[in-house]
């Protein structure tokens, strides 16, 4: 009887390697390679997931023979989900949603699966007893007869039982508590989380049911496990949020079936995860006094537009070196605007601190929003609140010109519905293009100094 194959892998990012290695050459962590057993030296078990048929033999098909029909979706009671995943669940599909514990990706989970009545569901726990998400389901004001609970982590002993229930959805929890016979190391560790995670790709594809799988995320914010995770999967889901804020949102990563920019925004109450339709409402603070260092920003993730509020606060330095602290907003395109107010404006900002915060705990990467925030940091600076009810949408370059962004029309669309007045865009997006007529004063400006005079002179 031989030995059995082992090879040592890296537990951060799945390289392997036939030696023990101190530093990954992949990602260059050290000390992260550990040796793992790759195969049982028993015979090769059998695909338990092949629902009691064989495997068809592979055939090769000229591209204008495919038969082209639109996938089918099913579409679920939570319009937030089916915005993210592109318009509702792809039949076949694999969706991986990561997120950091205790955000509430079981909970919603959950919550979607009970409220799909006409659909039977398998809800895998390889995390709780069947207690425990009773006792959470009986919070929830939902139910469904059709909602099955299974805890267990041996992939053979699951598929076994999926073999007799045939569920029409079955949702993971979580892929890193699996473990598959065919691989003789611990649960969580790179070649069980990349074998469990093919077993459930097969299974997907085989019996052409949508298959959800909760994972967790490093203490670095990436999804825990190989990166070839995330490249088997058809979906990509991050969970996010400030513990210290009811909001939670549900951002599309990777989505072969739809956009890869969706945002769906929750709202955590004692009834379960509800779906925000008018997230700017929430975004923006309903004060009648005007302050310094706000501005509002219309920015677009996906296919939603929606304001948020951009808050700035500028003071001098007086601990020595100037302090640069951001929340939601990027660092390094923080010191970029700081640099071309120096530069084209005149503004010292070197003996400054500066603090920036989007508000309500969101991240954003529009660069639409450069102009709000270089508009806050003047308010700021200058101490004088900008004119109520304007909002900005534009791109700052580093010659101090606002350059144009997309779609701004449903820009100028979702400030008038919100009430706005005003608006400051690129003058250099009109050409060809026509604006919308709107109950809301549209101001084209060209450049950083035409702003200061229009707000602060």
């Amino acid at each position: 009887m031989s030995k059995p194959k082992s090879a040592f892998f890296c537990q951060q990012c799945g390289y392997e390697s036939t030696k023990w290695l101190g530093k990954c050459p992949a990602c260059q962590q050290w000390n992260s390679f550990v040796e793992e057993i790759k195969q049982k030296e028993t015979a090769k078990i059998a695909a338990a997931w092949q629902l009691g048929s064989t495997p068809t033999k592979a055939t090769a098909t000229r591209l204008q023979d495919v038969a082209v029909s639109k996938e089918s979706r099913m579409i679920t009671p939570d319009p937030e989900l089916n915005r993210v995943l592109g318009g509702g669940i792809v039949n076949g599909s694999i969706v991986l949603v990561a997120g950091e514990p205790g955000i509430g990706k079981s909970t919603l989970f959950l919550q979607i699966g009970l409220q799909l009545n006409s659909v039977k569901v398998l809800y895998v726990s390889g995390e709780e007893s069947e207690q425990q998400i009773r006792l959470r389901a009986t919070r929830l004001p939902y139910t469904n007869e059709n909602f099955y609970l299974l805890t267990a982590t041996n992939t053979q002993q699951i598929f076994q039982e999926i073999k007799q229930l045939q569920p029409e959805l079955v949702i993971i929890d979580s892929i890193q508590t699996l473990h598959t016979p065919t691989i003789e190391s611990s649960p969580g560790t790179v070649s069980q989380i990349r074998e469990t995670a093919a077993e459930w790709q097969r299974f997907a594809k085989e019996s052409n049911t949508p298959v959800f799988l909760i994972g967790h995320i490093t203490k670095d914010g990436t999804i825990a496990g190989p990166k070839i995770l995330e490249h088997m999967v058809d979906t990509v889901l991050q969970f996010e949020g400030d513990r210290h804020y009811t909001y939670r949102i549900l951002r599309t990563l990777k989505n072969r079936f739809g956009s890869t920019s969706e945002l769906g925004i929750y709202e955590m109450s004692a009834a379960g995860m509800k779906g925000v339709l008018n997230p700017s409402d929430i975004l923006l603070s309903h004060s009648d006094e005007q302050l310094s260092g706000i501005a509002i920003a219309a920015a677009i993730e996906g296919m939603r537009p929606f304001l948020i509020e951009v808050q700035a606060l500028v003071t001098p330095a007086v601990y020595g070196t100037p302090q640069r602290t951001v929340s939601g907003f990027d660092l390094r395109r923080l010191q970029l605007l700081l640099a071309v107010l120096e530069k084209r404006g005149g503004f010292q900002f070197g003996n400054k601190d500066v603090f920036l915060n989007i508000a309500g705990g969101l991240k954003v990467e529009d660069p639409a929003i450069d102009l709000a925030v270089l508009c806050a940091l003047l308010s700021s600076f200058t101490d004088i609140p900008i004119p109520s009810h304007t909002c900005f949408a534009g791109e700052v370059g580093l010659s101090g010109e606002i350059r144009s962004v997309n779609r701004v029309e449903q820009r100028i669309s979702e400030a008038e519905k919100l009430g706005l007045e005003k608006i400051l865009v690129s003058r250099f997006g009109q050409k060809g293009n026509n604006m919308p007529a709107a109950n809301i004063e549209i101001l084209p400006l060209a450049r950083v100094e035409d702003v200061y005079q229009r707000l602060f002179s």
